[in-house]
């Protein structure tokens, strides 16, 4: 009898601890409020400025089109991905034809700064001429490499260095438009 009574005794003191358990309250947080996403600066919030983007202008050439071009190393030659921005490129200049674009070359391999000038020619050319194949008259671009002059990362190693290796499409109001 006291073994049952004893097991009588945890049942009812279990019992007991699983009411007040139950009974007890948990602090609910509020909900937040919802976010304005221009006062934090979220991932896929425009940036600062470019809000209200018109069609046919610089930022929306720079934010919509796309203005960079890259290229493997030693190479001047046009992937699957640069020809997709270029014909991105094309559309907006036939589209637009008050603008003017310069198309600067860059560099970033081994090889003195002669090779470097050569092949950042070389891959300005290139998008020069798709754009003109593309019916983007010629009159409206001029191309110039700069070699290593203008780069974006001074690093090492291979996936940092590709950053060097474009060519940037920059608009101008006219062919005399900036260097």
């Amino acid at each position: 009898m006291i073994l049952v009574h004893g097991h009588f005794r945890r049942l009812v003191v279990a019992g007991l601890l699983v009411t007040l358990a139950a009974c007890t309250t948990t602090k609910i947080e509020a909900p937040e409020p919802a976010v304005n996403p221009n006062e934090f600066g979220n991932t896929n919030d425009p940036a600062a400025g470019f809000e209200n983007v018109q069609p046919g202008t610089e930022q929306d050439f720079i934010l919509n089109v796309g203005r960079r071009t890259f290229f493997a190393e030693n190479s001047a030659a046009l992937d699957a991905t640069a020809r997709v921005t270029l014909d991105q490129q094309i559309a907006f200049l036939k589209k637009y034809p008050q603008w003017y674009a310069k198309v600067q070359g860059f560099a970033d391999e081994p090889g003195g700064d002669a090779k470097m000038r050569q092949i950042s020619q070389q891959r300005a050319d290139a998008v020069m001429n798709y754009l003109v194949a593309g019916g983007v008259p010629a009159s409206r671009l001029w191309a110039k490499g700069y070699g290593k002059d203008r780069v974006v990362r001074d690093c090492a190693d291979r996936a940092c260095k590709v950053q060097n290796r474009r060519v940037i499409t920059n608009l101008r109001a006219s062919r005399e438009d900036g260097d």
